[in-house]
């Protein structure tokens, strides 16, 4: 199976096909595009993170805390309650904007998707807070 991980510009989709409890390690760093792209894919590992977002990138690169600053268990855990709140606004769209979260996210947080797929997914989350005046889970950094 392959386990797949997209996030898409406000729409944002991570897909898990697999069933099975593995470790995944990341070794790519992620790069970026003419428009804007930010891209981890790993054949061998088979799973691939797409991030398509105006301005994430450069927000990356100039906002967001050095890689190693946050342990991958903290990214987990923040991880694994932004996509439970963003999951719940899903289902709610007379509520919350549909056009923000249009999909349901499948973060497994039984599989270990590496550091920098949880550094990306967390980096996305701030970001998308920030820039859409949304509060996912308690205290939201400016960075």
């Amino acid at each position: 199976m392959k386990n797949s991980i997209y996030i898409f510009l406000i729409l944002f989709v991570v897909i898990a096909c697999s069933t099975q409890k593995t470790n995944v390690a990341v070794t790519k760093k992620p790069t970026t595009s003419v428009n804007d792209t930010v891209r981890i894919a790993n054949d061998e590992l088979e799973y691939e993170v797409i991030i398509i977002d105006s301005g994430f990138s450069t927000w990356l690169a100039s906002m967001a805390l050095p890689r190693n600053y946050y342990s991958q268990s903290y990214l987990e855990n923040k991880n694994r309650q932004y996509v439970q709140e963003w999951n719940s606004r899903v289902l709610q769209p007379q509520r919350y904007n549909p056009n923000l979260y249009e999909m349901r996210i499948d973060y497994d947080p039984t599989i270990n998707y590496g550091y920098e797929v949880n550094y990306l997914i967390y980096n996305y989350m701030i970001y998308f807070q920030n820039t859409y005046k949304q509060k996912l889970a308690g205290y939201v950094p400016s960075r």
